[in-house]
């Protein structure tokens, strides 16, 4: 005689695919999880979510590569709200804060397809996707507007990060290959599992030709490697003592600076002296001195009020560079006592320490009374410094056969003809302006070329091995410690990580599909006898579960309600889940 009993549900434990379903769809009940195919609306979202995804990693690289210009951005601000104010730092706290949180849904929806579990993103995490995309949107184009011209330094950064970039995206895709095998070598195999095979291989091929693209100076023989390019000190030492002081020319040729670059201009009585600013309201105290002035040009004060300010208090107040807690309490007690520099203080400096000085001047407004002299006053002021010529470098194109005993560089890209019509023998340009070509042509005409700003080791390392003569840094003490390029290799040894990288790519990709169609051929032999006798198993896989589901919904359908101890054993499958 048969004994019935009711059929055993015995539930197995899954705490990671809980967790995994619960964080991103809020599914915690083992009822809730399907392993039906993704809805169309789902599989939008993630097509959003990877969009998304993708933007913040490049809005994150931007402003991973723009620490070089942080304080161009924080100085444009002011220039445009009149507040002194780091601004990069709310935009990295967010940028932080929604890469992090985009990349976690990421890992989560492709824990999802690789376990087979059905995609539902809880609506709370649609908003923040919504909202990470719609905000970062928001940056590119505000960036966009108030500094486009940095979006140059992504081309660039990519000359030193690019050969590295390159393997870590094709370990990336390599890696996905295996959900896409998973899914495309399924028996029932549709156009869209056949289109998402052809994208992959389409993508993967792109990354195998990839460094056909890739073009970097740092390719080369270590025996056509240039002497190391000079420093020269902008503004002095700007992040260890105040800009355009005597203090932070000193510190600049503590750090071994081969040249010290000064912003000149003119004071009402004729006086030139160092100032980067149109108004004295950022770098001085003129808001307690004459705060009915604080608006007014800087150069319509007299040098006797000019002298009377100080120019280091607002250093230690507002911290631009964040370096103020680094500096020792006797160079923060001289800081509090710094006045405004002269720039015939700084030209004998720099003739003592025997450097050079390279000078961008500034003409008065119309209404001052030396708006036409302003030249021969800045040169009155070189000869009074005692300095050789020869060590003073001029920039502005006005007037330029009236300083031929100085030094003429350029700011402006024009011909080697234009320049040697000029008498110019150098040029001093943006980093987005010197290619490696640009700069082997000017070098091969005996025209050297300055770069600024360069504040980054990457970068300099980048103009090193394009031949540049000399750089200007806001961080002479950060370019002391490179004493050789990053990273350095040779055409024919680059050629073998690139081929090296791809060969191990297609092994890996080949053997993930022949895997997982041995793995899927396996599963499809499956007898019902063999899965009723494997029940018993401690941890069945997924796909030899899926199939003891679909024969003991089966079984129930056609009316079994008893079972002998060999077919049903003590540790049952569970099939409450699956209601």
């Amino acid at each position: 005689m048969v004994k019935h009993q009711p059929l055993q549900q015995v539930y197995e434990k899954q705490l990671c695919l809980s967790f995994l379903t619960g964080i991103y769809g809020c599914r915690w009940k083992r009822y809730q999880r399907s392993h039906d195919d993704s809805s169309k609306w789902e599989c939008a979202w993630f097509i959003i979510l990877c969009s998304t995804f993708s933007l913040l990693l490049f809005w994150a690289y931007f402003w991973l590569e723009a620490h070089n210009d942080y304080n161009q951005f924080n100085w444009l601000l002011y220039n445009r709200s009149g507040e002194w104010k780091d601004g990069t730092v709310p935009i990295l706290a967010t940028t932080a804060v929604g890469f992090s949180y985009i990349t976690f849904l990421m890992i989560l929806a492709l824990c999802h397809i690789s376990l087979g579990q059905q995609l539902n993103l809880y609506w709370i995490h649609k908003v923040g996707v919504l909202a990470a995309l719609i905000t970062t949107v928001s940056g590119v184009v505000s960036i966009d507007d108030v500094w486009g011209d940095e979006w140059d330094i992504i081309l660039i950064s990519l000359q030193s990060t690019g050969p590295f970039l390159h393997i870590g995206a094709l370990a990336a895709v390599t890696a996905l290959g295996w959900l896409v095998a998973e899914h495309v070598v399924r028996a029932e195999r549709t156009k869209f599992h056949m289109i998402v095979l052809l994208v992959y291989l389409s993508v993967l091929l792109a990354l195998y030709m990839a460094p056909l693209a890739i073009s970097s100076p740092c390719i080369m023989d270590k025996n056509s490697l240039k002497s190391r390019p000079d420093v020269i000190g902008r503004r002095g030492a700007p992040m260890l003592a105040p800009e355009n002081t005597l203090m932070s020319f000193n510190k600049a040729l503590q750090q071994g600076v081969s040249s010290l670059e000064a912003d000149v201009t003119v004071s009402l009585d004729g006086v030139p002296f160092l100032m980067r600013d149109h108004t004295l309201k950022r770098t001085t105290d003129i808001a307690k001195v004459f705060p009915d002035r604080q608006h007014e040009d800087a150069s319509l004060f007299n040098w006797t009020e000019i002298r009377s300010l100080n120019a280091g208090q607002w250093f230690l107040e507002s911290d631009p560079f964040w370096t103020v807690g680094s500096l020792s309490g006797r160079d923060r007690n001289r800081i509090r006592n710094l006045t405004v520099c002269s720039l015939v203080e700084m030209l004998r400096l720099a003739a003592r320490a025997n450097r050079s000085a390279l000078l961008f001047l500034r003409r008065p407004p119309p209404e001052h009374p030396h708006y036409k002299t302003w030249i021969m006053d800045t040169l009155w002021a070189v000869q009074r410094s005692g300095i050789s010529q020869k060590r003073v470098t001029w920039t502005p194109d006005t007037d330029r056969g009236r300083v031929r005993g100085l030094q003429q560089t350029s700011l402006e890209k024009l011909s080697v003809e234009e320049l040697r019509h000029r008498g110019i023998s150098s040029l001093t340009l943006r980093y987005s302006q010197a290619s490696k070509k640009d700069i082997q042509d000017f070098l091969a005409n005996n025209m050297s070329v300055t770069v600024y700003p360069v504040n980054e080791p990457w970068l300099y390392s980048v103009l090193w091995c394009s031949g540049v003569s000399s750089v200007s840094s806001d961080t002479p003490q950060v370019l002391r410690k490179v004493p050789y390029p990053i990273w350095l290799m040779s055409p024919d040894k680059y050629c073998l990580v690139w081929i090296t990288s791809d060969l191990v790519s297609i092994a890996i990709v080949i053997g993930i599909f022949i895997f997982q169609k041995w793995r899927m051929s396996g599963m499809q032999n499956y007898n019902p006898e063999q899965i009723m006798l494997s029940a018993v198993a401690r941890r069945p896989s997924r796909d030899v579960n899926i199939m003891k589901e679909k024969l003991i919904f089966s079984e129930v359908s056609n009316g079994v309600t008893s079972t002998d101890e060999h077919l049903y054993p003590e540790n049952g499958y569970d099939i409450g889940q699956y209601k």
